[in-house]
């Protein structure tokens, strides 16, 4: 964390430890939110019962052991994740069990394809605005001095005065398309540094709220210094990442119970709340829902007495984005090529990984076989294209961004076909439920749940999970975490001005 302006919200203030009768505490999902949740939890003394349905800890960004055609035993993930240095809560979280930020290498670029043939880098460009912007104008062939005139100055100069939350009140309303085409970027400008940008959220921009992807922009360009370059995992994520987080859990005492799914939660029993599984019940004095949104809502529809019914509406009106789909193929030739790239105009095509240039797991596999580990993702998969149908594009369209994988033979492969990431349409920020519910010691995490600062996909993850296990020990009086996030709105004084006297003209 280098940037000077970055916001601590100080954490609860308390005794350090729950002593004598400690509470137990339920956390519903083993995703980032629930082991954020768990962490904190059971470092300040509590009895933690962590569940999570899957076999593996990491939820979204877990993985699992598999056996390729050629004998090799190798982790599949369900994909690529960028760790950008804004995400402060969850290194936080990692710092746990990576002190030293060894578990990630740094990627030497954030490359941008498009299928005409432009090509945008964030290589070496300043990190703070407004320099930032000036270097992105002055270098990329897809914004150009002359368009400038062209653009809606009123809406593009939103963009630089983004405060959170106030931003929602300002375009919540609005999706991103109309937004975009309101602004009136250059068309390439569009579809390359914003509509990549727009996609990582797995919506198309017609189905996104154009504030969050104005979020989401001061985030990662305006909002901050950290750049936009990023760190990959060294390892595949359960190595390097989950499996010592939950060693750390278990150390501290909590049962960590993988492969058993929770049913139902309802208020009363031997405690304040019966936690009923896969394998029993549980008597519990609070509980953390981490899950994702159809598993949080299959629990509160099978717990009708759990919260009110206003809270219970907002739960059952979350939404899930387009169904997306990785595939990673493993092939008996060397691909040399960046280890990341995103795309736009490569038909279903978002992004290419090579793993061999930066996973350590990868790069064993093709040192020893002299082929290559290759991933594609395809966001937003259009509702009339089925699996077999996205792979075949995705496909084709990789042997037309890398033509020389053309001739290479697929060794094995493996796809994921999920439609699990939450939705952020226009509109859905007011009702969208809080970590607080109805119930004191009942909360969210995850990163389908609204909070008030300028955090996204697994940072917000990560900042929910350690505001619910604050939430919860601020009941017992004991002491939380601080949290952190980039500024909360625009960080260059002059150009907040202009926009706002912009927008009062």
């Amino acid at each position: 964390m280098k940037d000077r302006k970055a916001v601590r919200i100080p954490a609860p203030a308390g005794r350090p430890r729950l002593d004598g009768d400690v509470p137990v505490i339920a956390v519903v999902g083993g995703g980032i939110a629930g082991l954020a949740s768990a962490t904190l939890l059971a470092e300040r003394g509590a009895r933690v019962v962590l569940y999570e349905r899957e076999t593996y800890l990491g939820g979204r960004v877990g993985g699992w052991h598999t056996q390729l055609a050629d004998g090799s035993d190798v982790t599949m993930t369900r994909g690529f994740h960028a760790f950008f240095r804004q995400y402060y809560n969850l290194r936080a979280l990692l710092r746990r069990v990576d002190p030293d930020g060894r578990a990630l290498t740094a990627m030497p670029d954030y490359p941008l394809w498009h299928a005409r043939g432009d090509r945008d880098s964030f290589a070496g460009m300043p990190t703070t605005a407004p320099w930032n912007v000036l270097a992105f104008l002055r270098r990329s062939p897809t914004f150009r001095w002359r368009d400038l005139p062209a653009m809606n100055p009123e809406a593009a100069l939103k963009l630089l005065d983004v405060s959170v939350p106030g931003v929602y009140d300002e375009l919540d309303g609005l999706d991103a398309a109309d937004y975009l085409n309101r602004v009136r970027f250059p068309e390439a400008a569009h579809a390359l540094a914003f509509e990549v940008f727009s996609r990582s959220f797995f919506a198309h921009p017609s189905d996104m709220s154009a504030a969050e992807l104005a979020v989401m922009f001061h985030i990662y360009f305006l909002g901050s210094n950290e750049g936009l370059l990023f760190d990959v995992a060294a390892d595949p994520f359960p190595h390097g990442l989950w499996d010592p987080l939950g060693q750390r859990l278990t150390e501290l005492g909590a049962d960590v119970r993988t492969g058993v799914g929770v049913q139902s939660v309802e208020r009363g029993g031997a405690r304040r709340f019966t936690v009923t599984t896969g394998d029993g019940v549980l008597a519990a004095d609070a509980v953390v829902l981490a899950a994702d949104v159809k598993g949080l809502r299959r629990i509160v529809d099978s717990s009708p007495r759990l919260g009110d019914a206003g809270w219970r509406e907002q739960v059952a009106e979350l939404r899930t984005a387009p169904p997306f789909l990785v595939s990673r193929y493993w092939l008996d030739k060397p691909v040399d090529r960046p280890g990341f790239i995103g795309t736009s105009g490569y038909d279903l095509l978002d992004n290419v990984s090579v793993l061999d240039k930066y996973e350590h797991e990868a790069r064993a596999w093709a040192a020893r076989t002299g082929g290559s580990v290759v991933e594609l993702h395809g966001y937003a998969i259009p509702s009339d294209v089925d699996e077999g149908e996205a792979r075949r594009r995705l496909w084709e369209q990789l042997t037309e961004v890398y033509p020389e994988t053309k001739g290479a033979t697929v060794v094995d492969e493996r796809h994921e076909w999920r439609s699990d990431c939450p939705l952020f349409p226009a509109g859905g920020y007011e009702d969208r439920p809080q970590v607080n519910t109805p119930d004191d010691f009942l909360v969210l995490a995850g990163d389908l749940v609204r909070i008030d600062l300028p955090v996204a996909l697994m940072e917000r993850a990560a900042t929910t999970g350690f505001a619910a296990a604050n939430q919860l020990l601020g009941r017992w009086g004991v002491s939380g975490t601080d949290l952190w996030t980039v500024p909360v709105e625009g960080r260059v004084p002059l150009l907040r001005a202009a926009a706002r006297r912009r927008r009062s003209a």
